[in-house]
C-alpha cells in the first residue's frame, strides 16, 4: 500500500510539473494581416487582375533567437512546380510590419528575383480555370543570409536550410475562372 501511494505522489508530481512545464511555454510565432483571412480567397487587388499590390503584414513572438526573417510567398500548384512570387530577406527582428502596397523596402532588408525575373511582389496570376494555393510563410532565422540582393527564391531556400528556428504559413486560394 505504501508504494502505492509513493507511485500515485510520483505521478501527480510528473502530470502537475507538464502542466506548469506546458502554460511556460514561449508564444508561437504569429503572422497577421487585413488583407485577407487565412484558408479563403485572396481578394483580386492583391493579384494581376488589379492593382498587383502586397497586402498589408505584421507579425509578433519572435524566436529568441532570431536574427533575421523571411518573408516568401510562393505557388505551389503552379505548373512547372514551385512558382515564387514574392522573396524578401534579411528582414531584421526589429521590423515587424510591411504596409499594403509596400514600394520599398526598408534599409537592410533584401527582395530577391520572383520568377517573373523581378525584384518586387507580383501577386497571383494563374492560368485561367485553375484555382490555385498561395502561401505566405514568414521564416524566423538563427543567422542574417548575406545572400546578394537579387537572389532568387531557390537560392533563398537553400541558404535557409539548416537555419530556420520557425515559420508560420497564411494560405489564400485564387482562381480566374470569368477571366
Amino acid at each position: 500500500m505504501r508504494n502505492l501511494m509513493f507511485l500515485l505522489a510520483g505521478l501527480l508530481a510528473f502530470f502537475t510539473l507538464t502542466a506548469h512545464a506546458d502554460d511556460a511555454k514561449a508564444p508561437t510565432l504569429t503572422l497577421n494581416t487585413t488583407g485577407f483571412l487565412d484558408q479563403t480567397v485572396l481578394p483580386v487587388l492583391y493579384t494581376c487582375d488589379s492593382k498587383d499590390v502586397s497586402p498589408e503584414f505584421d507579425w509578433a513572438n519572435l524566436p529568441a533567437k532570431t536574427q533575421s526573417l523571411a518573408l516568401i510567398l510562393t505557388d505551389p500548384d503552379a505548373p512547372n512546380g514551385t512558382f515564387y512570387h514574392w522573396v524578401v530577406y534579411d528582414i531584421p527582428p526589429s521590423g515587424v510590419t510591411f504596409p499594403e502596397g509596400m514600394e520599398k523596402v526598408p534599409a537592410g532588408v533584401m527582395v530577391g528575383k520572383n520568377s517573373f525575373s523581378k525584384e518586387r511582389y507580383n501577386g497571383p496570376c494563374p492560368p485561367k480555370g485553375a484555382a490555385h494555393i498561395y502561401l505566405f510563410t514568414l521564416y524566423a532565422l538563427d543567422t542574417k543570409l548575406k545572400l546578394p540582393a537579387g537572389a532568387d527564391g531557390p537560392a533563398v531556400m537553400k541558404a535557409m536550410q539548416g537555419h530556420i528556428i520557425d515559420k508560420v504559413t497564411l494560405t489564400a486560394t485564387y482562381s480566374r475562372w470569368l477571366k
